[in-house]
């Protein structure tokens, strides 16, 4: 069978620079490599090929025979000029690529080493709190029920007086190496489950695990300012780490309650305020509740349905000290619904007073409209 050119291998040109060819052979070697391709024939011939293309052209005068006869220069049945047989394709790979722990970094099989320090993990809390409470700043005391350091053996996973051993079949690395060919696996101790080590005598209360399920109360400081899906850190209340490690940190994520007047917009606020006709109509100084206390805005004669005015400083304080937002009203005119007789009289009375005259807003609609019915 006729292989293929080198440089179609690669998929590099023919004039490519050596760090195009060395670039192109990692990619390709890592997407073929048998380590993520188990069992998979086709990857594991093309990792070959990759191997000796790259071993070619990587070679300025293996390169210059190639590129002068082809495969013909390696042929030692054409007599060809490059004499011996092409490298091991793992042992290529592993000098691209420094050799040591490359195969564990590179697909997944490599892991912390087990028996050394570990951090706790990470907690999540969802808060819910009142728009007050986000709004002024609040304190709060939670419950959180995590894994703590075992109060009995403070940690070590053993009995009092009791030894821990190094694993005898891993000699303290958590991991066995199993040879097969020319791969090495590296699979978890089955005797110290990857620990490195062994418990004469494993702590009854926490059964050698060194922590165990515990409630706590935890105090939070919740400043002004917050919002739906702010999120506080309380360092060191997460779980408790493993073997003498550090514990994790608690993260805190807030939902505000929808509040019944305000709606926030940023570190600003909207209210709907409503107000008679005849407020609206005349003029009259109102009442507009806000979140220190009520305030009185003076709204003018004539005051249409959603008009706004702004409050300054009346807003939410923003949470990382940068002032605070505004209060902005919006008016909402009530129509009444149930009139009495007298009602409806002097309102009859009112539209006759006006004559059939329009209001500007009303003139200038009916204008736009007559070029329609035109």
């Amino acid at each position: 069978m006729a292989k293929r050119d080198c440089y179609e291998v690669l998929g590099v040109k023919r004039d490519a620079e050596p760090d195009e060819i060395k670039k192109a052979y990692r990619s390709l070697a890592l997407k073929y490599h048998p380590d993520k391709n188990p069992g998979d024939k086709t990857a594991e011939e093309k990792f070959k090929e990759l191997g000796e293309a790259y071993e070619i052209l990587s070679d300025p005068q293996q390169r210059a025979l190639y590129d002068a006869h082809g495969h013909a220069a390696f042929d030692r049945r054409a007599g060809g000029y490059g004499g011996g047989a092409f490298h091991d394709p793992f042992e290529i790979f592993r000098e691209v690529f420094g050799g040591g722990g490359i195969f564990e970094d590179l697909f997944g099989g490599g892991r912390s080493d087990s028996t050394q320090p570990e951090r706790g993990n990470d907690l999540r809390y969802d808060l819910e709190i009142a728009f007050e409470e986000s709004a002024h700043g609040c304190e709060k005391e939670i419950t959180v029920t995590k894994p703590e350091v075992c109060e009995v053996c403070q940690g070590s996973g053993a009995e009092a007086g009791s030894r821990i051993r190094t694993c005898p079949s891993c000699g303290g690395r958590g991991q066995i190496i199993n040879s097969r060919g020319i791969f090495s696996i590296a699979q978890t101790c089955p005797h110290c489950q990857g620990a490195g080590r062994v418990l004469e005598k494993p702590c009854k209360t926490c059964r050698g695990d060194g922590r165990r399920e515990r409630s706590s109360k935890i105090k939070l400081r919740i400043p002004a300012g917050v919002d739906t899906g702010s999120r506080l850190r309380s360092a060191g209340n997460g779980e408790a780490g493993f073997r003498g490690g550090p514990p994790g940190d608690l993260y805190v994520v807030l939902h505000v309650q929808a509040h019944a007047l305000f709606q926030r917009d940023g570190d600003d606020l909207l209210c709907e305020v409503p107000v008679s006709f005849v407020q609206a109509a005349l003029g009259a100084e109102i009442e507009v509740p806000a979140l220190d206390g009520g305030t009185s805005i003076r709204i003018p004669p004539g005051t249409q349905p959603g008009t706004m005015f702004r409050l300054k400083s009346k807003g939410i304080k923003n949470v990382q000290g940068y002032g605070r937002g505004d209060l902005h009203v919006r008016i909402n005119v009530e129509v009444p619904t149930h009139l009495s007789p007298a009602q409806k009289a002097k309102l009859q009375e009112f539209a006759e007073l006006c004559n059939g005259k329009e209001s500007p807003l009303s003139q200038g609609f009916f204008e736009k409209a007559k070029k329609l019915f035109q």
